[in-house]
C-alpha cells in the first residue's frame, strides 16, 4: 500500500509507477492505513525486523511517498500503523545513488519485503526499474543479514553504514 504526497516529479516517481503498474494499492487518505500495518517511516525509533512478518501479512505494508526535501516534516510523527524504520542500506536509484538510507520508494518497500522474508515480491517491484538490480547488488549481503536477524551483526552493519554516511 502507498500513499503519496504529490512532491516529485510524476515522471520519477516510484510509487505512482508501482501503483500504475498495479504492483501496490493506492491510499486515498493516511485514516486508511490500517491499524496494524507496518509503515515504513525513517524517523521512527523501530527497526523493521523479520519478527515483523506477521504483522505485515495480516495488515499490510504500507509506504509513504514524499520528497526528501520535505521528509522531515512528513516523518516527524507517527501516521498510524506500526512505524518501523529500515536498517542501513545504500540508495542505487540514479538520483541518490550509494547515499545511506535515501532510498527512493520503491527500494524501500523491496528492502522491506526481502527483510520480511519475501524476496521473490521484493525482486518482483523492482523489475519495472532500470537500475533495481543495482540496488539489490548493493545491498545484497546487508539484506541477508537482516532477514538472518542476527541482532549483533545488524547492528553492527547498521551503525557501520550510519557512521560512514556522517562522516561524508
Amino acid at each position: 500500500m502507498l500513499y503519496e504526497y504529490g512532491q516529485d516529479d510524476p515522471k520519477k516517481c516510484t510509487a505512482a509507477r508501482l501503483i500504475h503498474l498495479h504492483l501496490a494499492q493506492r491510499l486515498h487518505s493516511l485514516r486508511q492505513i490500517p491499524r496494524y500495518s507496518i509503515v515504513l517511516n525513517p524517523a521512527s525509533q523501530k527497526t523493521l525486523t523479520p519478527d515483523d512478518r506477521s504483522l505485515a501479512s495480516e495488515y499490510g505494508l504500507v509506504g509513504l511517498d514524499c520528497s526528501w526535501n520535505r521528509a522531515d516534516q512528513v516523518f516527524q510523527h507517527n501516521v498510524g500503523g506500526e512505524n518501523r524504520r529500515l536498517p542501513g542500506l545504500l540508495a542505487g536509484n540514479p538520483i541518490n545513488y550509494s547515499a545511506v538510507g535515501k532510498l527512493s520508494t520503491v527500494e524501500a518497500l523491496s528492502a522491506s519485503l526481502y527483510i520480511l522474508g519475501f524476496k521473490d515480491q521484493a525482486a518482483n517491484i523492482l523489475q519495472p526499474f532500470a537500475w533495481g538490480r543495482t540496488f539489490e547488488a548493493l545491498n545484497r549481503e546487508l539484506l541477508e543479514t537482516y532477514r538472518k536477524n542476527d541482532p549483533a551483526e545488524s547492528i553492527q552493519l547498521d551503525q557501520a553504514l550510519m557512521k560512514r554516511s556522517s562522516t561524508g
